[in-house]
């Protein structure tokens, strides 16, 4: 997921993690080359968000929901997130909470953002068609039980 966010690396200056929990994709991030100081993460469980607080202390650490992101991101960031990185449960979502996140996120990305999604299975994880996306699968494990991909999510165009 690292690999492919900091592929994806739209003209923003700010990646956005969704549900960052303990923080090991967070760490791959920074890992990976993206500063700290560049990354906000949303988390909805209070205690995880206090851990992250602690543990990640450039970053910016919100304590909301994802369907929130444009309400909730500090004034002037709207279009200014190159990447939104996302593990939440999509598939097992209800339709109506994963479109809101989708939206949310695609609201505030820039022009040429992308949303990386993990997920398991072959499929894509979302309905390109009904959202306006384009997407395309950027890494396979076949080997993880059960299979998992990421995704990358851009606006379809034309």
């Amino acid at each position: 997921m690292a690999r492919a966010a900091q592929m994806a690396n739209g003209t923003g200056d700010l990646t956005i993690e969704l549900g960052p929990g303990t923080g090991s994709v967070t760490r791959a991030l920074i890992a990976a080359g993206i500063s700290e100081e560049r990354l906000v993460l949303v988390e909805r469980d209070r205690h995880l968000h206090a851990w992250l607080e602690g543990h990640f202390p450039r970053a910016t650490v919100l304590h909301s929901d994802a369907r929130r992101l444009d309400e909730i991101l500090p004034a002037g960031q709207a279009g200014h997130v190159s990447t939104v990185v996302s593990s939440l449960p999509l598939n097992s979502l209800p339709r109506t909470e994963r479109n809101e996140i989708v939206r949310a996120a695609f609201r505030v990305l820039s022009q040429d953002g992308c949303l990386v999604q993990y997920s398991y299975g072959v499929p894509s994880p979302l309905p390109c068609e009904t959202l306006g996306l384009s997407g395309k699968r950027v890494a396979f494990a076949a080997a993880n039980l059960p299979p998992a991909s990421v995704w990358c999510f851009s606006r379809a165009f034309g």
